[in-house]
């Protein structure tokens, strides 16, 4: 049965704020569009540093010691977490709490999968001599990549707390927002990535 109490409709006695376009709703995800907008600004001014500085190396190395294949290992990881993600969402969607978990945690994983392979990949890097110091192009490609997997690290902590909200029973149909708006974070990131990838590590062969 469907009733209208104040312009909010409830179904059945669950309130569902989507078919009323809630203004909370609305306006936490404007915001959340809002902010990875001013992300791109971010990231476009540092890919652009990045171009500039690409060939000057000082005498130091160079992309010649990417090692591509392993990068794209660990891209394809970060990129397959764009897949839990959606399933996790979807979940969630469904009131399915367990399963949502069971995808958050998953996605997780793959997001730290990710960050060990890049903190694996610096060490080989400063190892070979390439280093914040070394170089234009080793600050350059520091900092853009490093600035990425800081907001790896920032959407994995989000994906916890999730977690930790679901299992106190703290997420319901109502605040699945929540889960939408992390979901919107995660992909923004992974889209970046491989824009990255393709920029940095791709056409420097």
């Amino acid at each position: 049965m469907t009733t209208a109490t104040d312009g909010v409709f409830e179904v059945d006695g669950q309130t569902d704020f989507e078919s009323t376009g809630d203004p909370i709703h609305r306006t936490r995800k404007t915001a959340m569009w809002v902010f990875l907008g001013s992300e791109v600004f971010f990231f476009g001014a540092m890919i652009a540093t990045f171009l500039l500085y690409r060939n000057t190396t000082d005498g130091g190395p160079g992309a010649e010691i990417f090692n591509i294949p392993f990068t794209s290992a660990t891209s394809f990881v970060l990129l397959m977490s764009s897949l839990t993600m959606v399933l996790a969402d979807n979940a969630f969607q469904k009131s399915d709490q367990r399963q949502g978990r069971i995808w958050l945690i998953g996605t997780a994983l793959l997001g730290l999968s990710f960050l060990a392979g890049q903190i694996f990949e610096f060490t080989e890097f400063v190892n070979e001599g390439l280093k914040i110091s070394t170089s234009p192009f080793g600050s350059s490609f520091y900092m853009l990549t490093g600035f990425h997997g800081m907001h790896v690290a920032g959407g994995v902590l989000m994906i916890a707390l999730l977690v930790a909200f679901s299992l106190r029973r703290r997420l319901s149909p109502d605040h699945g927002m929540n889960v939408e708006l992390v979901a919107l974070y995660w992909h923004f990131v992974d889209i970046v990535w491989i824009v990255i990838f393709t920029i940095v590590y791709l056409l420097q062969i």
